[in-house]
């Protein structure tokens, strides 16, 4: 069973200086009330005290507020007559230094704390500052406008004021100088709002407390009131800063979460480290390397376009892979890039997985084709060499006396079992060449009228009818390979189509392209069959000793595919077979250039 822990309430930072503060005055009162039980030392002693605390629970902004309001105090009510300030004695001197070593210890204490805190939440030093509370949820230029403000607001209200003295009380003019005071923290954020306060506060106590013109205070619920007015001013000021930092954060989180969208969104559709490194590079504008190691060295696995400037992050993400970043990354963008980098060693780790399928699959492949061959080489190969043999061992016999004819029947069957067995040996080596990638087109513009006789060498005219516009553009194409697919699409039209009816070999002009037409007017193939034609090794049935191994038409896809062409099959008209390839032509202007 999970055991659940007991939280405690927690002291919030916009609580330290108003509970600080109104520690201080009741120390005071305390003071005044005992009448001389508490001497200077241990009011001063107290209120250094509470200074350091309140500094070390509160933010950056509590300290100096804090350690103004705890000064007053050790000064107004270290002695008789309580509640008067005398800032120009040299016991005030005195405590104003005793009182601002506890509030830097308390700041250092504040700071060590967040420190150690954000240590073991395994945040950035970014991160640590911005919940210290150095860095600023406010822009510089914002913060130069709010110090303007307060430049020109404080002594203009103080000019107004002065002369409306006798009209307006002290509250008055501390409600007054507050909604300055508010003013400026709502431009500027907090450093401006403190700093507003403080002056305030020194034009108040000169120009509106008695005794006037003088830091000295001599009636204690002014001094009450100006301690208040410097608490509440912070405060509000503290609540404004606090609600502009809260919404930055809101932005930036939402920014972090838009920015994980989308690389989420890339890793589905590209899932390769060069596109998210490629991703990151066009939103904040950084280089980026990933790097794994090899040895006892670091071997660059993908990266980013552009030159390596700026400074260096280094975000490891395994012990032998790491990311480099390069450049200036924006606040809050760490956490985002490694994420980023979690992501790059998933897509390189799934890049490799497909590589090794991909090579598992080839291997496979090759398997396959070479049991088909050797399936092929036990019976394909060996019908027309048994035939060889037995015409040749004929021949050769001494007690037998062959008549012409017979030598002549003879003869012609080891011819024709010599071109079987050559074709078939063509097609097997074409097919190899085909599944090993080792083909390389030599692509040049060629003319049909020249391609398509060659692809007929052997075959009696009256078995194929030609159509060969003179008017067609030359092609973009390997005539070789363009030739040896040909040949073997008209030998298998002409091999399926009736004696009476020859097979056809046109040619047209579609667009940018020229399409070849070899029509037979045989038995056709059902439409449900006319892709599976093209594999390997398929003749849909067709047993007979001449039909081949079913290579010729895997090997004319192959050829058209490698010029960048295509093949398709389709119905004849009135019946029959018809492959259609496709290859690009070469405009007029190409052409009148390349002659």
């Amino acid at each position: 069973m999970r055991r659940r822990t007991t939280r405690w309430p927690v002291f919030t930072d916009s609580l330290a200086l108003p509970v600080g503060a109104a520690v201080l005055l009741a120390i005071g009162a305390l003071a005044a009330a005992g009448n001389g039980r508490l001497d200077s030392t241990a009011v001063l002693c107290l209120c250094a005290l509470v200074v350091s605390i309140g500094s070390a629970a509160g933010d950056a902004g509590t300290a100096v507020p804090l350690g103004i309001v705890g000064w007053m105090a050790a000064d107004a009510f270290a002695h008789q007559p309580y509640g008067e300030l005398h800032p120009a004695s040299h016991a005030a001197a005195t405590q104003g230094i005793v009182v601002a070593a506890a509030a830097a210890a308390g700041l250092a204490v504040c700071f060590a704390r967040r420190y150690f805190a954000a240590s073991g939440q395994g945040t950035t030093l970014e991160g640590m500052n911005a919940l210290a509370g150095l860095a600023t949820s406010v822009a510089p230029r914002r913060r130069g406008w709010a110090l303007l403000i307060a430049l020109l607001a404080l002594p203009g209200l103080t000019l107004v004021l002065s002369h409306l003295r006798a009209d307006l009380s002290l509250a008055d003019d501390l409600l007054i100088y507050l909604i300055a005071v508010v003013g400026v923290a709502v431009v500027g954020g907090l450093w401006p709002a403190l700093a507003t306060a403080i002056a305030a506060s020194m034009l108040l106590n000169w120009f509106f407390t008695e005794p006037l013109h003088t830091l000295n205070i001599a009636e204690p619920d002014n001094l009450l009131a100006l301690s208040l007015f410097i608490v509440v001013a912070v405060s509000v000021s503290s609540v404004v800063h606090l609600a502009a930092r809260r919404a930055q954060l809101a932005d930036r989180s939402r920014a972090e979460s838009e920015a994980l969208l989308q690389l989420a969104r890339l890793v589905l559709d590209r899932d390769t480290p060069a596109a998210i490194l490629s991703h990151l590079h066009g939103v904040w504008g950084v280089q980026l390397a990933l790097l794994e190691r090899c040895g006892e060295a670091w071997r660059e696995v993908a990266a980013s376009a552009g030159d390596p400037l700026g400074p260096e992050h280094i975000v490891t993400v395994r012990p032998d892979l790491r990311l480099i970043v390069c450049g200036d990354l924006p606040h809050g963008a760490r956490r985002v890039v490694e994420a980023a980098a979690g992501q790059c060693a998933a897509a390189l780790d799934r890049d490799r997985l497909r590589t090794q399928a991909a090579q598992a699959e080839g291997l496979a492949a090759g398997n396959r084709m070479r049991t088909a061959l050797l399936a092929a080489v036990s019976h394909d190969l060996r019908t027309p060499l048994a035939s060889l043999k037995a015409s040749v061992s004929s021949l050769r016999q001494d007690d037998v006396a062959w008549s012409a004819h017979d030598e002549a029947e003879l003869l012609e069957n080891i011819e024709d079992s010599t071109d079987r067995l050559t074709e078939i040996i063509a097609n097997l080596l074409d097919m190899s060449r085909v599944q090993s990638g080792a083909l390389q087109p030599f692509l040049r513009p060629a003319a049909l009228d020249e391609i398509v006789p060659l692809a007929l060498t052997g075959l009696a005219p009256a078995t194929v009818d030609l159509d060969i516009p003179e008017d067609l553009p030359l092609v973009l194409t390997d005539p070789g390979l363009l030739e040896r697919a040909l040949a073997n699409l008209v030998s298998n039209a002409v091999r399926h189509s009736p004696a009476d009816e020859p097979a056809l070999v046109r040619a047209r002009r579609s667009g940018d392209r020229v399409e070849i037409d070899v029509a037979d007017h045989g038995p056709g193939v059902n439409p449900a069959d006319r892709e599976r034609i093209f594999e390997p090794f398929q003749r849909l049935g067709d047993q007979s000793p001449g039909s081949g191994i079913g290579l010729g038409l895997a090997v004319a896809r192959g050829f058209v595919e490698a010029i960048g062409g295509t093949i398709e099959a389709s119905e004849t008209h009135r019946g029959g077979l018809t492959m259609t390839i496709s290859v690009p032509a070469k405009l007029a202007a190409a052409t009148a250039a390349a002659q």
